[in-house]
């Protein structure tokens, strides 16, 4: 079967996109990986495809990570997947579609994307994980998909893949396991952060569900007010805004992840 497909990226964070809303893409988790393959396929952090909603969205979005399982949401893919899905459409103001992790809608800004990302959950703050031979802090939420987040002193120095499998697979969050993100904060108050992505099983050049989490802990640990910038590996600023309304995280509320979500090209794959 030939596969058309387009390859689209935000803030660095790269993708396979395909229109699947006739069903006839029938991919497992190793045709997947095979496409997320950087040598022998595409290449990407992970699959998208666009599918009919079934409950009254526009669409039904399935993110796919590179090992071919399914997660339950992703930011930047997410922003990719509502100009693509604008583009078929025809829609240059707004697209809606669902995730496992509930109703995404999108604003299209241009070449950017402003999502309404779903409720966050489960904050915990300041968790002791032995790491080695060494105790680490993290804070977790769940912006879709689980995080955990920790405060560094020297991001660009740090072993991101070292620390971050060992978090990522730690008994602390068996089964499913967590992304793992670091963070730090500038003398002007800006974030950066670097993400130790599971189900890539390495770092990546931007994760925008990571980025919700780390601007969520920030404002907790930090006093980081809304709207936060964050600066990627990858280079881009993502914007992250809520509201607050107590001190509990089910008082978060209309949270929203901005930034860039570009084509890069298209063609047709053998599969």
């Amino acid at each position: 079967m030939n596969l058309r497909f387009a390859k689209m990226n935000g803030a660095g964070n790269d993708f396979v996109v395909i229109d699947n809303r006739e069903g006839q893409a029938a991919l497992g988790r190793q045709a997947i990986e095979r496409l997320c393959d950087r040598h022998r396929g595409i290449g990407g952090d992970g699959l998208l495809a666009v599918e009919p909603a079934t409950n009254g969205a526009d669409f039904r979005m399935r993110y796919y990570n590179a090992d071919g399982g399914e997660a339950e949401m992703c930011g930047n893919g997410a922003r990719c997947f509502a100009r693509f899905a604008g583009r078929l459409a025809g829609r240059t103001d707004a697209v809606s579609f669902e995730t496992i992790a509930g109703v995404i809608t999108a604003q299209l800004i241009g070449e950017r994307v402003r999502l309404q990302m779903s409720q966050p959950k489960d904050l915990a703050l300041g968790i002791e994980l032995p790491v080695g031979d060494k105790h680490f802090t993290v804070h977790f939420v769940n912006t879709g998909v689980p995080h955990a987040v920790a405060i560094v002193d020297n991001l660009k120095e740090l072993d991101v893949h070292k620390l971050g499998s060992a978090i990522r697979w730690h008994e602390q969050f068996a089964p499913k396991g967590t992304n793992a993100n670091f963070i730090q904060q500038a003398k002007d108050g800006s974030l950066a952060i670097r993400t130790y992505e599971r189900g890539v099983e390495g770092e990546t050049l931007a994760c925008g569900t990571g980025v919700v989490a780390a601007a969520l802990v920030a404002n907790h640990i930090l006093g980081v007010s809304a709207p936060v910038g964050v600066r990627v590996r990858g280079g881009d600023v993502l914007e992250v805004g809520f509201e607050r309304t107590g001190e509990a995280p089910s008082t978060y509320q209309a949270v929203t992840l901005t930034g860039p979500a570009d084509f890069v090209f298209e063609g047709t794959i053998e599969v």
